[in-house]
């Protein structure tokens, strides 16, 4: 890969953990903090929900402005937002001002969700634009292998509220990041007009494409997947496994292992095969995956490990799928790249943030809920994808 690839790939990978950091880093403290409140453990799962669902919906404000002022001041906005809410959580009296400051820390996270994807489409298309995206989830594929490891060994001498001051700490770094490595992708002759109407002329336009929607959905049943995951794994490995918080770092980053290795072949695989064949023997293999690990729960397995290994299987298949969708769904978008990313990111997070609340509310302390949600995910992936198929034709650098 090109110095120049591999440098911008490291500046928005670094970015884009800003998020991840704040949802995982903290997952080990969950329990913890529903103790130190005195509140059931619903109560720390909604710290969740209102994160994922500020961090959705306020999407579809950056990705606009990001058109219409240029990349970097969104970016700064966000950032600072974030920094004053992680402060504000590790000193939050009640859960009710933690769930509170989460949603505040939510809007500040979305800025770095969606402006890098369209600082990608900027300069890239097709099989390079993959390749700087898989090189962007190699270093994103860190942050749940190291986040929720670094959470606990932060714990153990000071208590979870150290865990918003290091995601505090993170931000500052972020930012230094932008005002001193980061160029402005997107000159002033080549951005929007600032007007409301020609925002939303941009969704009308993606809303109404349906090759963009089926890849932004499926991608979103890979987010769906994840979260579902995230919502109980904390409870269903300390609780129901018995694993230790510095344990349950350890399991969670195994999950991440298989993302992480097979998201850097996406690219190579695309350039052979076409990115469109990548997703759809990706999203088969996940489906099948996530239904034989529902299948022997279902027969009476419950061993930890067949859990483990089915999951980082699936996951492996998940590296393929993200990426590549989300490559392929701004293809034919360049002009109002920052309205699609955004609209493909809220979209994915809201899909995220509903399967949290499902999941959650269905939760009966066993591996089955958890097994079934990612088995629904998987089925509704193939199906997606067959029916974006069947209503559009790919693009033609696919």
């Amino acid at each position: 890969m090109k110095p120049e690839l591999i440098k911008t790939a490291l500046i928005l990978g670094l970015l884009s953990c800003v998020g991840p950091f704040a949802i995982d880093m903290y997952l080990p403290a969950m329990p913890a903090m529903a103790e130190d409140y005195g509140v059931p453990t619903a109560m720390s799962q909604y710290t969740l929900v209102s994160f994922f669902i500020a961090f959705g919906i306020c999407q579809l404000f950056y990705g606009p402005a990001a058109d219409m002022f240029g990349r970097k001041p969104p970016l700064y906005f966000g950032l600072v937002l974030f920094l004053f809410a992680s402060v504000g959580c590790a000193l939050a009296p009640t859960i009710e001002w933690l769930i509170a400051l989460r949603f505040v820390q939510g809007v500040g996270a979305a800025s770095v969700m969606s402006i890098p994807r369209a600082i990608i489409r900027d300069r890239y298309t097709g099989t390079e634009a993959t390749r700087l995206m898989t090189t962007i989830m190699l270093v994103v594929s860190i942050s749940p292998m190291l986040a929720p490891l670094v959470g606990s060994l932060l714990m153990k001498p000071f208590g979870w509220p150290a865990v918003f001051y290091g995601v505090a700490l993170a931000t500052v770094a972020s930012l230094m990041l932008i005002r001193f490595a980061l160029p402005e992708t997107l000159p002033a002759s080549a951005r929007a007009p600032i007007r409301l109407s020609v925002m939303f002329d941009a969704f009308r336009v993606l809303l109404q494409d349906a090759y963009f929607m089926g890849m932004t959905l499926i991608g979103g049943m890979a987010m769906a997947s994840f979260f579902s995951f995230l919502s109980i794994a904390a409870f269903l490995y300390t609780d129901y496994y018995g694993l230790t918080p510095t344990q349950f770092s350890l399991a969670f980053a195994m999950n991440a292992l298989g993302f992480f290795v097979s998201s850097q072949f996406a690219a190579n695989l695309c350039e052979r095969f076409g990115g469109v064949s990548v997703v759809k023997w990706a999203v088969t293999g996940f489906a099948l995956s996530a239904l034989l690990n529902l299948l022997l729960n279902l027969l009476g397995v419950d061993d930890f490990g067949v859990l483990v290994g089915l999951l980082l299987l699936g996951n492996g298949f998940l590296g393929l799928v993200v990426p590549t969708s989300m490559v392929l769904s701004l293809d034919e978008h360049g002009p109002i790249a920052g309205t699609a990313a955004a609209l493909g990111g809220t979209l994915q997070m809201m899909l995220g943030a509903a399967a949290i609340g499902i999941v959650s509310a269905a939760f009966d302390g066993s591996p089955l809920t958890l097994v079934a949600a990612i088995a629904i995910c998987g089925v509704l992936a193939v199906l997606l994808f067959l029916l974006t198929l069947r209503q559009s034709v790919a693009p033609a650098t696919t």
